[in-house]
């Protein structure tokens, strides 16, 4: 049976240089891939997308793979994420008018709207983030609290949308799930991007689906700021893993960079004197935390690495609770910041 997604889809495929190009023209071909840093357009190698392959399976042409964040998608997830359209509607036809295909005539069909502010800039994630709640009372408070987490209800850096867009690789439409959202802000506190967990339908974990997290907007060198910073600062990867840190030592300020990729790039706060860095217990982990300490050490503020017993902080907060995870951060936490691990 014909499917015009589907359709579309290939067509995309075809063209697959040509998509890149217009929505990641940051990156370069290289062989049989674009290249570039992320979903968001920044420079860099992490994200491959195949240029030519097959018409189906994972090596097809148009299937992109980004190594630091793990998130996959096809050329239709890239539109989207450039763009911030996030009805598929809406969507298919901003591909028809990338491909040049005629837009189909509906009776009594309204005018088009203007196109939205694409998704590499901080407009699409403050819409997103504008239409959410605060976290107290809903499934994403449900979800933090089954990971341990109680005190995600309390910061402004985490809100609720209880229909947030979702495709995975290989689907054909756009689903409303709900999601823990995040707020990625800059130096002076102005959101850049937005970052998205979707969640199960009871709360008690994330949902099963393949993509289950997916930032846009501007994410390099920003953070999820869960905290504000002092004349020390806490970074490192996960959400979770840093709400963690807090649960367990409150007096610590604590950021969340999202992925190893961006925890090297962290943009540190001025003023900043002492940087303990959230490694979770893998290479890439340890590579972000050696170019974030290379970096620290430059401008002159010392650096301690923190590392968890099991794989993350949130591991070892669900393993061992608060208070013996506390007592694990005391023997890691340099002697003048001590007394912040009494809350």
């Amino acid at each position: 049976m014909y499917s015009e997604t589907e359709d579309v889809i290939r067509a995309l495929a075809e063209n697959a240089e040509g998509v890149c190009r217009h929505y990641l023209p940051a990156g370069r071909r290289e062989g049989s891939y674009w290249i570039v840093g992320d979903l968001q357009n920044n420079p860099g190698r992490s994200l491959f997308v195949r240029l030519n392959g097959p018409a189906s399976g994972p090596g097809a042409a148009g299937k992109f793979t980004d190594g630091a964040t793990g998130e996959h998608g096809d050329l239709l997830d890239i539109i989207r994420e450039r763009t911030g359209i996030s009805r598929f509607p809406d969507l298919l036809t901003e591909a028809r008018a990338h491909l040049g295909r005629p837009q189909p005539v509906l009776p009594d069909a309204p005018v088009p709207k203007k196109a939205k502010a694409p998704g590499g800039t901080p407009a699409a994630p403050a819409r997103l983030f504008a239409a959410s709640v605060p976290v107290a009372g809903t499934l994403a408070d449900t979800y933090l609290r089954a990971r341990g987490l109680t005190q995600g209800g309390t910061m402004s850096a985490l809100r609720f949308h209880p229909k947030c867009w979702h495709r995975d690789e290989g689907q054909t439409r756009s689903i409303p799930r709900p999601a823990l959202i995040a707020a990625v802000t800059d130096g002076a506190g102005a959101l850049q991007g937005v970052h998205r967990t979707w969640l199960a339908l009871d709360g008690q974990g994330k949902a099963d689906v393949e993509t289950q997290r997916r930032a846009m907007g501007h994410l390099l060198g920003n953070a999820v700021r869960l905290t504000p910073h002092e004349d020390i600062l806490v970074v490192g990867e996960g959400i979770e893993t840093m709400l963690s840190l807090s649960e367990a030592a409150s007096g610590l300020p604590v950021w969340a960079a999202l992925s190893s990729g961006h925890l090297g790039a962290v943009q540190l706060p001025e003023g900043l004197q002492r940087l303990y860095i959230a490694i979770d217990r893998d290479p890439a982990g340890q590579r972000a935390a050696e170019r974030l300490i290379a970096r620290a050490t430059e401008v002159g503020i010392g650096c301690h690495v923190l590392e968890p017993q099991l794989g993350d902080f949130n591991d070892d907060l669900r393993a061992t609770g608060k208070e013996a995870l506390r007592q694990h951060l005391a023997g890691q936490i340099g002697l003048e910041d001590r007394q912040r691990l009494s809350g």
